[in-house]
This record gives structure tokens, sequence and C-alpha cells, in this order.
């Protein structure tokens, strides 16, 4: 009697065992999705969870084949059949971050009213901002950094700015308050290897400057993936363990 081969699957790929690293591949694709808008938090939960639970490339294929990949209009790749080193996933990010260049904006200014920088921006070596009865928001947990070193000037008069930063950040601040505020709490905490160094300097006139070190959207979307990760892996674990007591 001859052992039968596995089948491949309707999409042509052969029925090989997918790894935590595609699996992980896959997630990036679906966080991604998430963040910009194309999943709906229910879809991409029900997504996810089908990832976790992929044995083979067959099975991890169809789950991102409607996507594109992010920032293009194209599909996205399947899960590459060829594989990538273990050194070459998740390193070098803060390196990646540190692009040069002259930054995509250079300054923010309310006056009695307010402004913004999020997202995927890039940070220049002197950005200033300033705010009069208004406020404004400089927020570095998504940003890309034209220098290792870049300084954040905030001028607030009766007004308020506030600076993110992600945790692994550096933060010096050398700003003064008159009659306001200028927040320090979060100098003294050790960067990252790698990671750059934001300098908070100007001054606070009957207004406030605040810094604060929070996690991004994607990290906790990412943390959370990991919780439900593990939860789907006990799980697993635990009905091994009772189908071989079975057996």
């Amino acid at each position: 009697m001859t052992d039968e081969l596995p089948a491949e699957p309707s999409g042509g790929l052969p029925e090989l065992r997918a790894s935590d690293a595609d699996r992980e591949q896959v997630a990036e694709v679906l966080r991604d999705a998430l963040a910009e808008g194309r999943l709906d938090m229910a879809e991409f939960e029900e997504r996810l969870e089908a990832t976790y639970k992929a044995r083979t490339y067959g099975e991890l294929e169809p789950i991102t084949r409607d996507l594109p990949a992010p920032g293009v209009s194209v599909p996205a790749p399947a899960v590459s059949m060829v594989k990538r080193s273990a050194g070459a996933v998740g390193t070098g990010d803060w390196a990646s971050r540190i692009v040069g260049g002259e930054g995509s904006s250079r300054w923010g200014v309310a006056v009695m009213s307010g402004f913004e920088r999020r997202g995927h921006w890039t940070v220049p070596k002197r950005f200033n901002c300033f705010a009069f009865w208004g406020g404004g928001v400089v927020d570095l947990r998504e940003a890309n950094f034209a220098d290792g070193e870049v300084v954040v000037n905030c001028v607030a008069v009766m007004g308020g700015v506030n600076v993110m930063v992600p945790p692994g950040v550096e933060v010096v601040v050398r700003g003064i308050g008159i009659m306001g505020g200028f927040d320090h709490g979060q100098e003294g905490v050790a960067g990252e290897p790698g990671a750059p160094r934001v300098v908070v300097t100007g001054f606070a006139f009957w207004g406030g400057v605040g810094v604060e070190r929070k996690i991004s959207k994607a990290e906790r979307v990412r943390m959370r993936e990991e919780r439900k990760r593990e939860k789907l892996e006990r799980k697993a674990a635990r009905r091994e363990e009772l189908e071989a007591g079975l057996d």
C-alpha cells in the first residue's frame, strides 16, 4: 500500500505547513488594513483568529486575498514561499525611522484654533509650534525622524501644546513656564539603543506644554493580538493533550 501525497489547494500552493513567521506576516497585513480602515474591528478579529489557527499556506492565502499591500492599490502578495532569516524579522526598527532629509512639516500654528501633526510624517531637525488662545498636538509615535536628535520648540501663550512620544525615545525638556506649566515628567528615562533623542524647548505663558509617553494605536492592536494568539495557542495545546489522552 503506497502513501498518498497531500493534494494541492485550489490556489495552486502546495499544502506545506506554515510557520509562526508566516502567520505573523499575514497578521501584519491585517494590522495595516485595520489602520487604513479597510477592515472593521469585527472583520479584523475574525481574520486574525483564522490566521493563528491556520496550519498550511493554503489556509493562509485566502485571508489577505482581497487586501492591498500598505500604501498601494495592487493586491497584497501571498505568503512568501522563500523563507527569510530570523534576523530579518523585526530588527532595525529605529534605524529605519531615522530617514534624513528636511522633514515633511516645519511649523504648527494655532491662533484661536488648533493644529495637529499625527500619523506617518517626518519630523525635521527643528519643528516650531505656536499656540495663542488655542491648542496643538505634536504626535511622534508613528513618525519618522530627519535626524538622530530633533528639537520641538513650543511657545504657548494662553494656550496649550501636547507632545506625545513613543516608548524607547529619550526626552530632554529645556522649556520654562511663566505663570504657566512646562512638563518635565518624562526626563530621565533612558532611550533604547539607536532610538532618536527628542529635545522639547520653548516657554509657556499663561498656558501649558505637556510631554507624555504613550504607545500608538497600532501597538495597542499588536498587544491585543499577542494576547489573543497566546490564548488560542493555549486552547490548541489543551485540545492536543485531550486528543492524545483519548488515543
